[in-house]
C-alpha cells in the first residue's frame, strides 16, 4: 500500500539555520532517500518552497485566489514522501528514522487511496 508522510516544522525555525546547517540536516535525509530507493520502497518526495510565496485557490465556481496557505498551526507543511510499505507499521518506521535526524520535525503518516505517478519530471528544480 501506499503512503504519504506529511513533513511539518516550524517554518521560521527552518528559515533561521544557516547553509551549513541546511545542507548537514539535507545531507542526514537524503542518506534515508537512499536506503528507501534502493529498497524500492520511495515514490515521489519533495521539498516545498516557503509560505510566503504560497498561494490558496478557494471558494465557488472558478474560485478566487489568495495569497498564503493561512493555516491555523504553529507547523507547516514543508514536504512530503510517499512511500510503497507493507504495513502502516512499516510507514510508521520510516517517519521515526527521518525524525531522529530532524527531530524538531512533525510527521503525519496517511494512506494514500489513489496513486498516480504521473509523467517523469526533469531534474532541475529552481
Amino acid at each position: 500500500m501506499f503512503y504519504a508522510i506529511l513533513a511539518y516544522h516550524v517554518e521560521q525555525t527552518v528559515q533561521s539555520w544557516t547553509p551549513e546547517e541546511d545542507a548537514a540536516l539535507m545531507e542526514d535525509l537524503l542518506e534515508i532517500n537512499a536506503r528507501l530507493t534502493r529498497d524500492g520502497k520511495l515514490g515521489p518526495a519533495a521539498r516545498l518552497g516557503g509560505t510566503a510565496e504560497a498561494v490558496t485557490l478557494r471558494g465557488p465556481g472558478d474560485g478566487v485566489v489568495i495569497d498564503g496557505p493561512f493555516a491555523e498551526t504553529k507547523e507547516q507543511l514543508l514536504g512530503l514522501y510517499v512511500l510503497d510499505c507493507d504495513s502502516q507499521d512499516e510507514a510508521i518506521a520510516t517517519a521515526r528514522d527521518l525524525r531522529r535526524v530532524n527531530p524538531t520535525a512533525v510527521y503525519e503518516i496517511r494512506p494514500i487511496m489513489l496513486y498516480l505517478p504521473g509523467a517523469p519530471l526533469a531534474t532541475g528544480a529552481k
